[in-house]
């Protein structure tokens, strides 16, 4: 009886744990959609259309600037649970994201962050998944978790930023990484992380930017964290 009680009581102490998780960082991540589209698996268009050719949004997501041990999270639950390093708090509460909330922001939202995959053609989908991943950890409600996204997006066109310095979507040109991560910090004022993917003929794709935001979700800030992004020296970024 006395283990039963225990075990409960440890899983409420897990429970009011992973409700209040801080973090230190945002990464406000935008995935090239020609890349999205340009692998084995493929892509498909959301019910409101192709999306233009421009950066689309993944996600605005909660993130530690070192990864965590159970055991720092927890304290002396890590014997316990003997779970992995965490590197961001995901799943804070189950507040279900609700249409009316972020109503005013549906143009926007079809616009700037629609879906690609081809489970649903519907991008509400996408974005419930993200407010209740990502977005209840934000310590924003739900209108102030999609308008911060959609903000940044707008400040900071990353399409219009690579076009000025000469890198433009094409099929057959490869661009210096460098001179991609060059530019978006002369255009932004801020060092972010790139990610890359492979396309059908398995060349190197850039495939997402992460900028990151401080923890009040206010402004840019270099990003703290290095990231082995799976790119080469020379990627593409495939038209669309």
């Amino acid at each position: 009886m006395k283990l039963v009680v225990l075990s409960a009581l440890l899983l409420l102490s897990l429970v009011a744990v992973s409700s209040a998780e801080e973090f230190d960082f945002f990464y406000l991540v935008q995935q090239w959609p020609g890349s999205f589209c340009d692998t084995k698996k493929g892509c498909c268009f959301p019910d409101t259309g192709k999306p233009a050719t421009d950066f689309g949004i993944h996600g605005l997501w909660p993130n530690y600037a070192k990864c965590k041990t159970r055991g720092e999270l927890d304290g002396a639950l890590e014997m316990v649970t003997k779970r992995k390093k965490k590197c961001w708090p995901e799943n804070c509460n189950s507040e279900p994201l609700k249409l009316w909330e972020i109503k005013d922001l549906v143009t926007e939202l079809d616009a700037n962050w629609p879906t690609l995959a081809c489970k649903s053609g519907k991008s509400i989908e996408f974005w419930t998944h993200e407010w209740e991943k990502h977005g209840t950890c934000s310590n924003l409600d739900q209108h102030g978790y999609f308008k911060t996204a959609l903000g940044f997006k707008a400040r900071h066109n990353l399409t219009g930023i690579l076009a000025d310095a000469g890198i433009v979507p094409s099929d057959s040109e490869t661009y210096f990484l460098s001179s991609i991560r060059d530019a978006i910090k002369e255009g932004t004022g801020f060092t972010a992380n790139l990610e890359c993917n492979r396309g059908v003929a398995g060349e190197t794709q850039l495939f997402q930017v992460y900028q990151c935001i401080d923890r009040a979700g206010k402004n840019l800030i270099d990003c703290p964290l290095p990231m082995q992004g799976n790119c080469k020296d020379r990627v593409q970024l495939p038209a669309f």
